[in-house]
């Protein structure tokens, strides 16, 4: 038997790694229809030096320098404001509602945008305070005609884009999106990835006693609540088999202040933390068991009716049969040896080696460690 002692390290927060990433993304597409809508203004003003509807003084490169940045700061707040406060308000109702009122509360931001964005263009143009009379009254020129309706429409149109944009990473995964627009397993890769098997115990017996309705609502506040644990250690969801849900994280990243086991460690410590309320809906807190593994696996693009990218090796078979023999050693935690002599040596959990299994088809045998706090 070995004890290990836990290192920190200081670094940002993978859920705030997360946020910031996605709140750029936001920013980008704003940035890319800013420029788009500069690009357009150029061709249809061209050589003229005056804006048709308020008369005001156009300079190509001012609107370029003056709109690009403006539509990049726009795009990130508004992602910021959608990813860490309006989704939660949202996260029940149906995809068209959401759309519906986030449209609203967002145009309500546009326009009062718009008019601080004229108000502060307009005066550094004729060289006045914002309040001047001449620059309010033509912020009321513009704000009463055509184009500035036009383009209010437009940025809508942006910022609906935004917004399936982040509904579509909410339902495929932030990393899945990134790697199918970008095609990184459009031709197959091999990469050595950890997997964690992770199964509710007893989960047969759970639905026959409180019905399949009920024990589809534990599923999902099951599932919720092990969403920062997994965050927080930079793991990535492949994929929910009914009460089952595999993680995995690449070597570097699992190895990395032993992000895996940590994981597991920090969905434990959740569950503890929410059992009143698992007793009181489902008069019952849920347990579970896990079983890791490191290896090789093929990663690629697969399907035309609808795509996944899949993972394909000899180490997702045995993560699943080590998590299978949890229950013969009366552990919660088994992980391959293999694995257990790549962890970091110092951690806040114990490893005790349990037994060996040998593989169907496999003449070398897989050292089991059982690991518990």
């Amino acid at each position: 038997m070995k004890t290990y002692f836990q290192n920190k390290t200081t670094t940002i927060h993978p859920r705030y790694k997360r946020n910031l990433k996605r709140a750029l993304s936001f920013g980008f597409i704003w940035f890319i229809f800013g420029l788009v809508y500069s690009l357009l203004e150029y061709g249809l003003l061209g050589d003229s030096k005056l804006y048709p509807t308020t008369g005001n003084a156009y300079e190509p490169l001012n609107s370029f320098l003056f709109t690009l940045p403006c539509s990049f700061f726009v795009g990130f707040v508004q992602g910021w404001v959608e990813i860490t406060w309006l989704r939660y308000k949202f996260r029940r109702r149906s995809f068209w509602v959401k759309i519906l009122f986030k449209t609203l509360f967002y145009l309500l931001f546009i326009v009062i945008f718009l008019v601080i964005l004229t108000l502060i263009s307009n005066a550094a143009l004729l060289k006045k305070g914002i309040f001047d009379a001449e620059v309010i009254s033509n912020l009321f020129g513009f704000i009463s005609s055509f184009s500035f309706w036009s383009i209010v429409f437009y940025m809508g149109v942006i910022m609906d884009a935004a917004l399936f944009y982040s509904e579509l990473t909410e339902h495929l995964g932030n990393e899945v999106l990134y790697n199918f627009s970008f095609g990184k397993y459009h031709k197959p890769k091999q990469e050595t990835r950890i997997f964690m098997f992770l199964d509710m115990k007893s989960s047969t017996t759970i639905a026959e006693e409180i019905g399949h309705i009920k024990y589809f609502d534990l599923l999902k506040l099951y599932y919720s609540h092990m969403t920062n644990a997994i965050l927080e250690t930079s793991g990535e969801i492949y994929q929910y088999v009914g009460d089952e849900i595999v993680i995995t994280w690449t070597e570097e990243v699992g190895l990395s202040n032993n992000n895996c086991i940590e994981c597991y460690f920090k969905i434990e410590d959740t569950i503890h933390k929410k059992r009143d309320r698992y007793l009181k809906s489902f008069g019952l807190v849920p347990e579970f068991k896990a079983g890791y593994h490191i290896g090789k696996v093929s990663a690629g693009q697969i399907g035309v009716l609808k795509k996944e990218i899949v993972y394909t090796g000899d180490v997702l078979n045995t993560s699943a049969r080590i998590q299978s023999e949890c229950n013969n050693y009366n552990s919660s935690i088994l992980i391959s040896g293999i694995l257990a002599n790549k962890l970091n040596s110092e951690a806040n959990w114990v490893s005790d080696k349990k037994g060996e299994i040998i593989l169907r088809g496999k003449t070398e045998a897989v050292e089991l460690f059982a690991i518990s706090k």
